[in-house]
């Protein structure tokens, strides 16, 4: 997957250093709000980029129904909480504060406190942002349509 991204990058570079610093921070807008919407439908379908379903939760005490069968992760898909953030060099797509704590415990599968003074527990991994061979042909169509002339 990192050959592709770096195969993908170095496309890309000579085009994009073509366009003045305004116009790489739109396409890096453009391209950043894609990858936002693209993970947030990865995240509300509970895939891993490569297409695995998450782990299901499990059932940290005794009480019988703990196990709740909604979707995880509802309101960090939200853009409350999934930023974006852009200059003339890059774009970003992750968590921001708190939330990135959060985040990081389950995307990599940490050990974590369950809630304050809780017990601790092992997560099971579920990337939550990532980038899919979808998602490359996404950015790659996007930068040539910003590159493109209009009427084309």
């Amino acid at each position: 997957m990192s050959d592709d991204l770096q195969q993908l990058e170095s496309w890309l570079t000579p085009l994009i250093n073509k366009l003045g610093p305004k116009e790489r921070r739109v396409l890096a807008r453009e391209v950043a709000r894609d990858l936002r919407i693209a993970n947030r439908e990865r995240i509300k379908a509970q895939t891993n980029p490569d297409g695995t379903p998450y782990e299901p939760r499990t059932q940290l005490r005794g009480r019988s129904g703990a196990i709740r069968r909604k979707a995880m992760f509802t309101k960090l898909r939200t853009a409350k909480y999934l930023k974006i953030k852009t200059n003339a060099d890059e774009a970003a797509v992750g968590f921001l504060g708190r939330i990135n704590r959060i985040a990081r415990v389950h995307h990599y599968g940490l050990r974590d406190r369950v809630e304050k003074g809780g017990p601790l527990h092992q997560y099971a991994r579920r990337e939550l942002v990532g980038i899919t061979p979808a998602d490359r042909e996404r950015t790659a169509d996007s930068v040539l349509n910003h590159l493109s002339p209009p009427g084309r």
